[in-house]
């Protein structure tokens, strides 16, 4: 019997290149996306449903999740990938700029597995893989708004792993590094304030040049799809994470300070 996925966030970048993945391996796949007119020809695939979803609406969810259901008659995984890069200083950050990165990034992802949660629980199975970042990990200047929000992400599904456990459901977390996607010009805002030039706008200029020279979204795709299939508890899975994360684990602080400064050309490491 095919499996079903559910995949948010799925009209470009990872989300589209997972739900594309998911298909070539036979699933039947709800790649749901506020932008329906950006799935292309491979949305006439016969085991793809493309519903509406936006994750900061609670309606649009049930309403997605009932297709899914009432498509394939069951959920057995979710892959909570929409979300966005809110970046800049936080003094040039506003409230209003704060909240919707973590209605997007933390509350929209907990919207979803909590409507999905009554299903996986009948079905006695499920996983949950939620796409967190290796910013999740470790921080850069000029991004505490994401990496917080993306921090909150992996403490809440270490929490969870735990919780779900008696009900056979899964918690998975998939760390993308470096990535060439639309995310620098899609899914990533910058805030900005006087004060921290020239910083900021070198840090902007290194991070758009730098994503030409990026593996593209296929590649997280496939640890994506390995997350789904395995049924260890093995709960993180990097992906084109770089040197970053073991440097951060292995460096005193004071060097890993000044080797970030020196990466963006920031005081960082003063």
């Amino acid at each position: 019997m095919k499996k079903t996925v559910l995949i948010t966030g799925a009209s470009t970048g990872i989300g589209r290149a997972t739900a594309q993945y998911f298909v070539q391996q036979g699933w039947n796949v709800a790649a749901t996306m506020r932008s329906a007119h950006k799935t292309g020809a491979w949305a006439n695939a016969p085991n793809l449903i493309t519903p509406y979803l936006d994750v900061t609406d609670k309606a649009s969810i049930a309403n997605a999740i009932e297709k899914t259901t009432d498509q394939f008659g069951a959920i057995d995984v979710v892959v909570n990938n929409a979300g966005y890069g809110l970046t800049g200083p936080l003094e040039g950050i506003s409230a209003d700029q704060l909240e919707q990165q973590f209605q997007t990034n933390v509350f929209g992802l907990v919207a979803v597995i909590q409507m999905v949660l009554p299903i996986m629980r009948c079905q006695n199975h499920g996983t949950i893989v939620n796409i967190s970042s290796i910013g999740g990990r470790l921080a850069f200047p000029f991004a505490s708004a994401y990496h917080a929000s993306k921090f909150a992400v992996e403490g809440l599904s270490e929490s969870l792993r735990f919780e779900l456990k008696r009900h056979n459901i899964q918690i998975k977390l998939v760390e993308p590094g470096g990535i060439k996607t639309d995310f620098i010009t899609r899914s990533q805002r910058w805030a900005t304030h006087p004060a921290y030039e020239p910083e900021l706008s070198n840090t902007m200029e290194m991070t758009t040049r730098l994503n030409d020279n990026l593996p593209g979204p296929e590649a997280v795709a496939r640890v994506v799809y390995r997350a789904a299939c395995d049924r260890t508890d093995k709960l993180r899975y990097p992906a084109q994470p770089g040197p970053y994360l073991l440097m951060r684990q292995f460096l005193p602080d004071r060097l890993w300070r000044t080797v970030v400064g020196m990466a963006l050309n920031t005081h960082a490491g003063a």
